[in-house]
Protein backbone atom coordinates (compact mmCIF):
# COMPACT_ATOMS: atom_id res chain seq x y z
CA UNK A 1 0.00 0.00 0.00
CA UNK A 2 0.79 3.60 -0.77
CA UNK A 3 2.71 5.68 1.84
CA UNK A 4 1.62 9.45 1.04
CA UNK A 5 3.66 12.63 1.76
CA UNK A 6 0.99 15.53 2.08
CA UNK A 7 2.46 19.24 2.13
CA UNK A 8 -0.23 21.86 3.28
CA UNK A 9 -2.65 19.07 3.96
CA UNK A 10 -5.13 21.08 6.52
CA UNK A 11 -6.66 22.97 4.27
CA UNK A 12 -9.49 22.71 2.25
CA UNK A 13 -8.38 20.69 -0.73
CA UNK A 14 -5.89 18.72 1.70
CA UNK A 15 -8.09 18.19 4.38
CA UNK A 16 -10.63 16.24 1.83
CA UNK A 17 -8.39 14.67 0.63
CA UNK A 18 -6.74 12.91 3.86
CA UNK A 19 -10.47 11.78 4.72
CA UNK A 20 -10.67 10.12 0.98
CA UNK A 21 -7.59 8.43 1.48
CA UNK A 22 -8.60 6.69 5.18
CA UNK A 23 -12.19 5.90 3.83
CA UNK A 24 -11.08 4.77 1.07
CA UNK A 25 -8.37 2.01 2.30
CA UNK A 26 -5.84 3.73 0.00
CA UNK A 27 -2.35 4.27 2.12
CA UNK A 28 -0.22 2.40 4.87
CA UNK A 29 0.42 6.06 5.71
CA UNK A 30 -0.15 8.84 5.31
CA UNK A 31 1.85 12.35 6.90
CA UNK A 32 0.35 15.63 6.61
CA UNK A 33 2.52 18.98 6.67
CA UNK A 34 1.11 22.02 7.56
CA UNK A 35 1.58 25.35 9.39
CA UNK A 36 -1.94 25.42 11.00
CA UNK A 37 -2.94 22.90 13.67
CA UNK A 38 -6.21 20.75 13.11
CA UNK A 39 -7.37 21.92 15.99
CA UNK A 40 -7.58 24.89 14.59
CA UNK A 41 -8.68 24.36 11.31
CA UNK A 42 -12.25 23.96 11.45
CA UNK A 43 -12.66 20.55 11.12
CA UNK A 44 -15.64 18.74 10.73
CA UNK A 45 -16.44 15.22 12.82
CA UNK A 46 -15.67 13.25 10.08
CA UNK A 47 -12.48 15.09 9.22
CA UNK A 48 -11.52 15.17 12.96
CA UNK A 49 -11.98 11.17 13.06
CA UNK A 50 -9.95 10.50 9.42
CA UNK A 51 -6.85 12.39 11.18
CA UNK A 52 -7.67 10.65 14.45
CA UNK A 53 -7.17 7.18 11.99
CA UNK A 54 -3.76 5.35 12.87
CA UNK A 55 -2.61 5.52 9.20
CA UNK A 56 -2.50 9.35 9.66
CA UNK A 57 0.36 11.43 11.35
CA UNK A 58 0.70 15.24 11.51
CA UNK A 59 3.52 17.46 12.09
CA UNK A 60 3.33 21.43 12.17
CA UNK A 61 5.92 22.11 9.93
CA UNK A 62 7.94 25.41 8.30
CA UNK A 63 8.04 24.46 4.74
CA UNK A 64 9.86 27.58 4.11
CA UNK A 65 12.74 26.24 6.25
CA UNK A 66 14.93 23.57 4.08
CA UNK A 67 15.99 22.02 7.43
CA UNK A 68 12.18 21.81 8.65
CA UNK A 69 11.21 20.81 4.79
CA UNK A 70 14.09 17.87 5.39
CA UNK A 71 12.76 17.28 8.97
CA UNK A 72 9.14 16.82 7.80
CA UNK A 73 10.59 14.32 5.01
CA UNK A 74 11.86 11.97 6.89
CA UNK A 75 10.15 9.04 8.69
CA UNK A 76 11.74 6.09 10.49
CA UNK A 77 9.42 3.84 8.64
CA UNK A 78 11.18 4.91 5.35
CA UNK A 79 10.82 6.73 2.20
CA UNK A 80 7.67 7.89 0.28
CA UNK A 81 5.67 6.88 -2.81
CA UNK A 82 4.39 9.90 -3.75
CA UNK A 83 4.36 13.72 -2.50
CA UNK A 84 1.62 15.85 -2.50
CA UNK A 85 2.36 19.76 -2.44
CA UNK A 86 -1.32 21.50 -1.44
CA UNK A 87 0.83 24.00 -0.04
CA UNK A 88 1.13 27.90 -0.59
CA UNK A 89 -0.77 30.85 0.14
CA UNK A 90 -4.56 30.42 -2.00
CA UNK A 91 -5.85 33.78 -1.01
CA UNK A 92 -6.50 36.22 -3.79
CA UNK A 93 -5.27 39.87 -3.89
CA UNK A 94 -1.97 39.16 -2.21
CA UNK A 95 1.12 40.95 -3.28
CA UNK A 96 3.97 39.27 -5.45
CA UNK A 97 6.14 39.58 -2.28
CA UNK A 98 3.69 37.42 -0.74
CA UNK A 99 2.83 34.68 -3.02
CA UNK A 100 6.99 34.93 -3.67
CA UNK A 101 7.66 33.69 -0.33
CA UNK A 102 4.73 31.79 0.83
CA UNK A 103 4.00 29.56 -2.57
CA UNK A 104 7.28 30.39 -4.92
CA UNK A 105 9.74 29.50 -2.32
CA UNK A 106 8.01 26.70 -0.77
CA UNK A 107 7.13 24.89 -3.65
CA UNK A 108 10.85 24.96 -4.99
CA UNK A 109 12.49 24.64 -1.76
CA UNK A 110 9.76 21.16 -1.25
CA UNK A 111 10.65 19.78 -4.84
CA UNK A 112 14.09 20.05 -4.11
CA UNK A 113 14.21 17.84 -1.24
CA UNK A 114 12.33 15.07 -3.53
CA UNK A 115 14.94 15.58 -5.91
CA UNK A 116 17.10 14.51 -3.44
CA UNK A 117 15.63 12.20 -2.33
CA UNK A 118 14.42 10.76 -5.52
CA UNK A 119 10.63 10.87 -4.39
CA UNK A 120 8.89 8.20 -7.61
CA UNK A 121 6.05 10.63 -7.76
CA UNK A 122 5.50 14.56 -7.07
CA UNK A 123 1.77 15.92 -8.09
CA UNK A 124 2.10 19.59 -7.37
CA UNK A 125 -1.07 21.92 -7.48
CA UNK A 126 -1.42 24.95 -9.72
CA UNK A 127 -4.56 26.22 -10.67
CA UNK A 128 -6.26 26.86 -14.34
CA UNK A 129 -6.81 30.48 -14.14
CA UNK A 130 -3.20 30.28 -15.78
CA UNK A 131 -4.94 29.87 -19.15
CA UNK A 132 -5.76 33.11 -21.21
CA UNK A 133 -9.48 34.01 -20.48
CA UNK A 134 -11.25 34.03 -23.67
CA UNK A 135 -14.76 32.37 -24.99
CA UNK A 136 -12.77 29.49 -26.28
CA UNK A 137 -12.11 26.10 -24.21
CA UNK A 138 -9.20 25.21 -22.82
CA UNK A 139 -7.37 22.25 -23.04
CA UNK A 140 -3.65 21.49 -21.28
CA UNK A 141 -2.36 22.91 -24.21
CA UNK A 142 -4.33 26.12 -24.08
CA UNK A 143 -2.83 29.49 -24.35
CA UNK A 144 -1.27 30.65 -21.56
CA UNK A 145 -1.72 34.43 -20.09
CA UNK A 146 -2.68 34.40 -15.91
CA UNK A 147 -5.53 36.40 -14.66
CA UNK A 148 -4.48 36.46 -11.23
CA UNK A 149 -1.70 36.94 -9.35
CA UNK A 150 -2.13 34.19 -7.58
CA UNK A 151 -1.98 32.06 -10.83
CA UNK A 152 0.87 34.22 -12.30
CA UNK A 153 2.53 32.65 -8.89
CA UNK A 154 1.37 29.29 -9.37
CA UNK A 155 2.63 29.54 -12.76
CA UNK A 156 5.66 30.35 -12.02
CA UNK A 157 6.00 27.68 -9.55
CA UNK A 158 5.15 24.70 -12.50
CA UNK A 159 8.53 26.49 -14.83
CA UNK A 160 10.59 26.42 -11.84
CA UNK A 161 9.73 22.84 -11.40
CA UNK A 162 10.18 22.04 -14.87
CA UNK A 163 13.51 23.43 -14.02
CA UNK A 164 14.63 21.27 -11.61
CA UNK A 165 14.73 18.17 -13.49
CA UNK A 166 11.92 16.96 -11.71
CA UNK A 167 11.06 14.00 -14.08
CA UNK A 168 8.24 12.45 -11.65
CA UNK A 169 6.01 16.26 -12.10
CA UNK A 170 2.54 15.99 -12.05
CA UNK A 171 1.04 19.08 -12.45
CA UNK A 172 -2.60 19.30 -11.57
CA UNK A 173 -4.66 22.66 -12.52
CA UNK A 174 -8.33 22.39 -11.04
CA UNK A 175 -11.03 24.89 -11.86
CA UNK A 176 -12.87 26.78 -8.91
CA UNK A 177 -13.35 23.65 -6.22
CA UNK A 178 -16.10 23.91 -4.12
CA UNK A 179 -17.69 21.89 -1.63
CA UNK A 180 -17.31 21.13 2.55
CA UNK A 181 -14.24 23.07 4.03
CA UNK A 182 -14.66 25.56 0.97
CA UNK A 183 -13.49 29.61 1.89
CA UNK A 184 -12.42 31.05 -1.45
CA UNK A 185 -13.98 29.42 -4.01
CA UNK A 186 -17.72 29.19 -4.65
CA UNK A 187 -18.20 30.55 -0.79
CA UNK A 188 -18.03 34.45 -1.18
CA UNK A 189 -20.94 33.85 -3.90
CA UNK A 190 -23.48 31.75 -1.03
CA UNK A 191 -22.41 34.57 1.87
CA UNK A 192 -23.11 37.48 -0.09
CA UNK A 193 -26.31 35.63 -1.19
CA UNK A 194 -27.30 35.08 2.86
CA UNK A 195 -26.64 39.28 2.78
CA UNK A 196 -29.40 39.82 0.58
CA UNK A 197 -31.58 37.97 2.22
CA UNK A 198 -31.08 39.70 5.08
CA UNK A 199 -31.30 42.95 3.05
CA UNK A 200 -34.01 41.40 1.40
CA UNK A 201 -32.79 43.00 -1.96
CA UNK A 202 -32.40 41.83 -5.28
CA UNK A 203 -28.54 40.62 -5.28
CA UNK A 204 -26.73 41.63 -8.68
CA UNK A 205 -23.32 40.92 -9.76
CA UNK A 206 -21.30 42.77 -12.79
CA UNK A 207 -21.51 41.24 -16.37
CA UNK A 208 -23.63 38.74 -17.32
CA UNK A 209 -25.10 35.45 -16.45
CA UNK A 210 -23.02 33.57 -19.36
CA UNK A 211 -19.72 34.70 -18.15
CA UNK A 212 -18.21 30.95 -16.98
CA UNK A 213 -17.14 30.20 -13.79
CA UNK A 214 -16.34 26.86 -13.90
CA UNK A 215 -15.94 24.53 -11.82
CA UNK A 216 -14.90 21.22 -9.95
CA UNK A 217 -16.34 19.61 -6.58
CA UNK A 218 -13.87 18.62 -3.83
CA UNK A 219 -14.43 15.03 -3.51
CA UNK A 220 -13.80 14.82 -7.03
CA UNK A 221 -10.32 16.29 -6.93
CA UNK A 222 -9.39 13.90 -4.07
CA UNK A 223 -10.43 11.13 -6.49
CA UNK A 224 -8.30 12.34 -8.90
CA UNK A 225 -4.96 12.83 -7.06
CA UNK A 226 -5.51 9.18 -5.92
CA UNK A 227 -6.01 8.15 -9.26
CA UNK A 228 -3.03 10.55 -10.74
CA UNK A 229 -0.96 8.81 -7.29
CA UNK A 230 -1.96 4.95 -9.19
CA UNK A 231 -1.59 6.11 -12.94
CA UNK A 232 -1.01 9.30 -13.63
CA UNK A 233 1.87 10.00 -16.30
CA UNK A 234 5.05 11.42 -14.99
CA UNK A 235 5.68 15.24 -17.03
CA UNK A 236 2.22 15.30 -17.51
CA UNK A 237 -0.42 18.23 -16.72
CA UNK A 238 -4.09 17.37 -15.84
CA UNK A 239 -6.90 20.12 -15.78
CA UNK A 240 -9.74 19.66 -13.68
CA UNK A 241 -13.23 20.39 -14.13
CA UNK A 242 -16.93 19.10 -13.97
CA UNK A 243 -19.16 18.92 -17.07
CA UNK A 244 -21.59 21.19 -15.33
CA UNK A 245 -19.91 24.47 -17.47
CA UNK A 246 -21.02 26.47 -14.43
CA UNK A 247 -21.55 30.68 -15.56
CA UNK A 248 -22.79 33.20 -12.92
CA UNK A 249 -26.48 32.45 -13.67
CA UNK A 250 -26.06 28.72 -13.14
CA UNK A 251 -24.43 29.60 -9.57
CA UNK A 252 -27.31 32.30 -8.78
CA UNK A 253 -30.36 29.49 -9.90
CA UNK A 254 -29.29 27.79 -6.83
CA UNK A 255 -28.65 30.75 -5.27
CA UNK A 256 -32.22 31.50 -5.44
CA UNK A 257 -33.57 28.27 -4.53
CA UNK A 258 -31.63 27.91 -1.17
CA UNK A 259 -32.18 31.48 -0.16
CA UNK A 260 -35.29 32.34 -1.84
CA UNK A 261 -33.78 35.96 -2.97
CA UNK A 262 -33.86 37.34 -6.40
CA UNK A 263 -31.00 37.68 -8.69
CA UNK A 264 -29.28 39.42 -12.15
CA UNK A 265 -26.46 41.29 -13.45
CA UNK A 266 -25.39 44.89 -14.07
CA UNK A 267 -24.83 44.25 -17.86
CA UNK A 268 -21.75 44.51 -19.99
CA UNK A 269 -22.69 48.70 -20.65
CA UNK A 270 -22.59 49.43 -16.91
CA UNK A 271 -20.00 46.73 -16.22
CA UNK A 272 -17.23 48.28 -18.23
CA UNK A 273 -18.53 51.65 -16.92
CA UNK A 274 -17.47 50.38 -13.10
CA UNK A 275 -14.28 48.91 -15.22
CA UNK A 276 -12.92 52.03 -15.56
CA UNK A 277 -12.91 52.55 -11.57
CA UNK A 278 -12.68 49.31 -10.09
CA UNK A 279 -11.31 49.57 -7.29
CA UNK A 280 -13.59 51.97 -5.93
CA UNK A 281 -16.75 49.71 -7.31
CA UNK A 282 -14.88 47.08 -5.62
CA UNK A 283 -14.65 48.78 -2.07
CA UNK A 284 -17.76 50.06 -2.37
CA UNK A 285 -19.38 46.57 -2.90
CA UNK A 286 -17.33 44.67 0.09
CA UNK A 287 -18.60 47.55 2.10
CA UNK A 288 -22.08 47.05 1.73
CA UNK A 289 -21.55 43.40 2.18
CA UNK A 290 -19.47 43.14 5.09
CA UNK A 291 -21.23 45.23 7.77
CA UNK A 292 -24.62 43.01 7.33
CA UNK A 293 -22.90 39.74 6.81
CA UNK A 294 -20.74 40.89 10.48
CA UNK A 295 -24.42 42.04 11.64
CA UNK A 296 -25.93 38.57 10.94
CA UNK A 297 -23.17 36.80 12.41
CA UNK A 298 -23.50 38.33 15.62
CA UNK A 299 -27.86 37.94 15.74
CA UNK A 300 -26.85 34.04 15.43
CA UNK A 301 -24.11 33.95 18.37
CA UNK A 302 -21.02 33.81 15.64
CA UNK A 303 -17.84 35.68 16.80
CA UNK A 304 -15.74 34.57 14.66
CA UNK A 305 -15.40 33.04 11.62
CA UNK A 306 -13.41 32.48 8.30
CA UNK A 307 -16.34 33.37 6.25
CA UNK A 308 -16.30 36.51 4.58
CA UNK A 309 -18.51 37.88 1.28
CA UNK A 310 -15.34 39.57 0.26
CA UNK A 311 -14.91 39.68 -3.00
CA UNK A 312 -11.36 40.51 -4.17
CA UNK A 313 -10.69 43.04 -7.13
CA UNK A 314 -9.46 40.58 -9.29
CA UNK A 315 -11.86 38.48 -9.70
CA UNK A 316 -14.87 40.76 -10.43
CA UNK A 317 -13.18 41.43 -14.22
CA UNK A 318 -14.82 39.44 -17.64
CA UNK A 319 -12.83 36.98 -17.45
CA UNK A 320 -14.11 33.99 -18.08
CA UNK A 321 -12.58 30.10 -16.54
CA UNK A 322 -13.59 27.66 -19.44
CA UNK A 323 -12.02 24.49 -18.90
CA UNK A 324 -11.78 20.87 -20.56
CA UNK A 325 -11.33 18.65 -17.99
CA UNK A 326 -11.75 15.39 -20.04
CA UNK A 327 -8.10 14.23 -20.38
CA UNK A 328 -7.90 12.66 -17.17
CA UNK A 329 -11.03 10.55 -18.08
CA UNK A 330 -9.89 9.58 -21.85
CA UNK A 331 -6.05 9.14 -20.88
CA UNK A 332 -6.86 7.38 -17.15
CA UNK A 333 -10.11 6.40 -17.37
CA UNK A 334 -11.40 8.63 -14.57
CA UNK A 335 -14.89 9.55 -13.86
CA UNK A 336 -17.23 12.32 -12.51
CA UNK A 337 -18.55 11.36 -9.48
CA UNK A 338 -20.53 14.83 -9.18
CA UNK A 339 -20.27 16.36 -12.77
CA UNK A 340 -23.45 18.91 -12.04
CA UNK A 341 -23.27 21.48 -9.43
CA UNK A 342 -26.52 21.00 -7.34
CA UNK A 343 -28.60 22.83 -4.98
CA UNK A 344 -28.15 19.60 -2.81
CA UNK A 345 -24.39 20.30 -2.92
CA UNK A 346 -24.70 23.83 -2.33
CA UNK A 347 -26.33 23.30 0.78
CA UNK A 348 -24.02 20.07 2.07
CA UNK A 349 -21.23 22.83 1.62
CA UNK A 350 -22.83 25.32 3.94
CA UNK A 351 -24.11 22.87 6.40
CA UNK A 352 -20.40 21.70 7.36
CA UNK A 353 -19.80 25.45 8.13
CA UNK A 354 -23.52 25.50 9.76
CA UNK A 355 -22.44 22.49 11.89
CA UNK A 356 -20.00 24.17 13.47
CA UNK A 357 -21.64 27.47 13.98
CA UNK A 358 -19.55 29.59 11.72
CA UNK A 359 -22.57 29.87 8.79
CA UNK A 360 -25.50 31.27 10.39
CA UNK A 361 -28.87 28.84 10.37
CA UNK A 362 -31.31 30.83 8.25
CA UNK A 363 -33.55 27.73 8.10
CA UNK A 364 -34.24 26.74 11.48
Amino acid sequence: MSRILILGGTGFIGRNLVKYLVDNNCCSKIKVIDKQFPAIAYFSEEITKAFENEIVEFKQGNLNSPTSIEKCYDDPDGGWDCVINLAGDTKYGQTAEVYQEKTLDVSIKCAKEAVKRKVPKYIEFSTAQVYKANKKISNEEGDIKPWTRLATSKLECEEKLKELGLQNLIIVRPSVVYGPGDIFGISPRIITAAVYKKLDEKMKFLWNGDLRLNTVHVFDVCAAVWLLVQKGENGKTYNLCDKNDTTQSKINVLLEEIFGIKTGFIGKVMSNLAKVNMKSVTEDVNEKHLEPWASLCKEHGILSTPLTPYLDQELLYNNPLYIDGSKIESDLGFEYKHPKMTKELLEEQINYFTKLELFPNLWK
